[in-house]
């Protein structure tokens, strides 16, 4: 039973954040000029640039250093300090190398990995609770970074347009 729940729980794990989140995000933010990666719209918010290098960290450092016991060299301040200096495509292309390794972490992962303690950025954490870390986190920047692109540019960005005439989805999963 216990892995067979663990199992269900990477599996939905690994379709939120490599199957929507960030494919979607991707999409979103492929087509975007590079001043409007970096606009912020006040010096209290962040820019889509700066939420992608936070992204990245993030997921580097509670899924891959973490589960794979590598030294965790991140740079916190530097994601949010940064100002320009990368392309959207570098961007996209930094996040997608640490997706790849993520998935990977994910699909490896057992009952025991879950159940086991890791001390992350201070934190002392179960598996299970650095996992759901990670979704919940970028589930939340996500959902910035769609804003920002929907403010910047008023579109709308078609994830959801099968929903539009019904209110349900044709299938598929969450």
């Amino acid at each position: 039973m216990q892995a067979e729940l663990a199992g269900e729980f990477l599996l939905f794990s690994r379709r939120k954040l490599l199957e929507q989140y960030w494919p979607r995000m991707r999409k979103a933010v492929e087509p975007l000029q590079d001043e409007k990666v970096w606009w912020r719209p006040n010096e209290a918010s962040n820019s889509i640039g700066n939420l992608i290098l936070h992204l990245n960290g993030n997921v580097w450092q509670w899924l891959v250093a973490s589960f794979n016991r590598l030294e965790d060299r991140r740079d916190r301040p530097a994601e949010f300090s940064a100002a320009g200096e990368l392309s959207a495509s570098d961007l996209l292309d930094r996040l997608g190398h640490t997706m790849d390794e993520a998935g990977k972490v994910l699909s490896r992962l057992t009952a025991d990995d879950l159940l086991a303690t890791y001390h992350i950025q201070g934190y002392t954490v179960s598996g299970l609770a650095a996992v759901y870390q990670v979704v919940e986190h970028f589930g939340l920047h996500y959902g910035q970074i769609l804003y920002a692109i929907k403010t910047q540019e008023g579109r709308d960005l078609g994830f959801y347009s099968a929903l539009s005439k019904t209110g349900r989805t044709t299938g598929g999963s969450v």
